[in-house]
């Protein structure tokens, strides 16, 4: 007998003020984890049973978002409602774009890491040479570097290159995840950055890599939780990670 995980049990975030306290807690995850770019870079969630979305008020660092300084925009990039920041227009090109054309993608988050930036910079792109990999081998996308996303029409070229996706590594410039779900996106980012720090310590050996054969790759991405239910992903850990935000954080939720 096989001694399997029990299913995950998905976390119910259902109301805009569930989004606000969650898409809260990416940002302080972003921060304590260090995966944060002074106050660059930008992560979103969508608003239920609204043509609009959530992200980071700009400006701030991503330590001091909290549910209410959360920014929503509609489809056009207009502030909905009133409050005392202005979002970053690149995060609207990166984010509505997907959003938008994605209604399976409910969570979007954007990364400037070390790590990431680096992976981004090389040809061969993520290497499914560990564990970490081996979750996103084949289901990660590339877009080249255009500059700055400034350009509203880069969102049609970016939303191309993640269809299908859970991934996206923007090359020249970091890396991007999707998830149906805000554990879900978060999860993938945690794992990416994982992957992509592995890979760039293992490089930077200068040793011979050893790769698992390809049959191996297959089966251990089966393995995998999010390979079976994408959705599911996350899950089980997100109410460890409010813990420790409620433990090291305690002002988090106002």
């Amino acid at each position: 007998m096989i001694i399997q995980d029990a299913p995950a049990k998905k976390i119910d975030i259902d109301t805009e003020d569930d989004v606000r306290l969650h898409l809260a807690a990416v940002y302080r995850l972003l921060a304590h984890f260090d995966m944060d770019d002074l106050i660059f870079t930008h992560a979103s969630a969508r608003v239920p049973g609204e043509d609009a979305f959530l992200i980071n008020p700009f400006g701030l660092f991503f330590n001091e978002v909290s549910p209410a300084s959360l920014v929503k925009l509609d489809f056009d990039g207009n502030v909905v409602g009133s409050g005392r920041h202005a979002a970053n227009a690149a995060g609207f090109v990166i984010h509505g774009a997907i959003l938008r054309a994605r209604p399976d993608v409910n969570c979007v988050i954007h990364t400037h890491t070390r790590a990431g930036v680096a992976i981004s910079c090389l040809a061969d792109g993520i290497l499914p040479m560990n564990q970490f990999a081996i979750e996103f081998h084949e289901r990660i996308g590339y877009h080249d570097y255009e500059g700055i996303a400034f350009n509203l029409d880069e969102g049609e070229r970016l939303d191309r290159d993640i269809k299908g996706k859970i991934a996206l590594v923007l090359r020249n410039h970091g890396l991007l995840t999707v998830g149906a779900t805000i554990p879900a996106a978060f999860y993938f980012t945690y794992y990416l950055e994982q992957t992509a720090r592995v890979q760039m310590d293992v490089l930077s050996t200068g040793r011979t890599i050893t790769m698992p054969d390809a049959a191996t790759i297959g089966t251990t991405m089966q393995q995998y939780t999010s390979a079976r239910d994408p959705a599911a992903a996350g899950h089980r850990m997100w109410p460890a990670l409010l813990r420790l935000l409620d433990t090291n954080y305690p002002n988090w939720r106002d």
